[in-house]
């Protein structure tokens, strides 16, 4: 048990130097990949290769919102103020993604469907989503990070707002919608595109998704400096006062 400590502290010590250099490189890849490697929609044309960037986005927002419904649960479990901490940096980074995804989907429906933005269920309910840890952050931020009360609070918001995570995903079979039904696979029949944009996607969800590890950590480590430091002024405080 304890090798694997310190195998895994071994492992997270290099963050600061191994998560810039994958995303940065990722990144570069996929910029290159999506406009030399991947072949011209031939209904959407040139367009569609902010899909690349799009569906990417969307799961490291949700990936991002996965790790504030884990980081809440442990937060009302153990009372650590560290889980806070982490919850706030991962969810700042998934209203990011949340926002570029948005962003994308009204620059790609622009072309496609006529307008930059559509109440369809998928837009709507994603939308709400960014509303909702819109919502959790500022409501964490008009709190002091120590303030433990709040953070629980804010936990519970955050693990039911977790769930318009599915119904953004089940929205395009339980409703008429615009947003096209799963591209990628369909079925048992396999891929639903060509292999060089299967290829290329999921060069996309790799790149993206080590940038949006990249963030949380520094975001994460960020929060849980600010709280360290708040600590030791109150503590400071006390014996000043004492």
């Amino acid at each position: 048990m304890a090798a694997l400590t310190s195998m895994i502290r071994s492992v997270y010590g290099t963050r600061w130097v191994v998560l810039p250099a994958v995303a940065g490189i990722g990144v570069f890849t996929l910029i290159a990949a999506s406009l030399v490697v991947a072949p011209r929609e031939a209904v959407e044309g040139e367009v569609q290769r902010l899909f690349y960037i799009h569906l990417p986005s969307a799961l490291a927002a949700y990936g991002a919102f996965f790790i504030v419904f884990v980081a809440s649960i442990l937060l009302l479990a153990k009372r650590d103020l560290r889980w806070d901490a982490i919850a706030r940096g991962a969810a700042g980074v998934g209203v990011l993604f949340t926002i570029f995804t948005l962003a994308t989907g009204a620059i790609w429906g622009r072309p496609i469907w006529g307008v930059y933005w559509n109440w369809d269920a998928r837009l709507t309910s994603t939308l709400i989503l960014l509303l909702l840890y819109g919502g959790y952050l500022l409501a964490r931020s008009m709190a002091e990070p120590a303030d433990e009360q709040a953070a629980r609070y804010g936990a519970v918001f955050a693990i039911f707002a977790f769930a318009d995570i599915p119904i953004i995903n089940l929205s395009v079979r339980w409703w008429r919608t615009l947003h096209p039904q799963p591209m990628v696979f369909r079925g048992p029949e396999g891929p639903n595109m060509p292999l060089e944009m299967v290829a290329v996607l999921l060069v996309g969800i790799l790149a993206v998704g080590m940038l949006a590890a990249w963030l949380i950590v520094l975001r994460s480590e960020a929060e849980l400096l600010t709280l360290r430091a708040n600590a030791l002024r109150a503590r400071v405080d006390r014996e000043g006062g004492m």
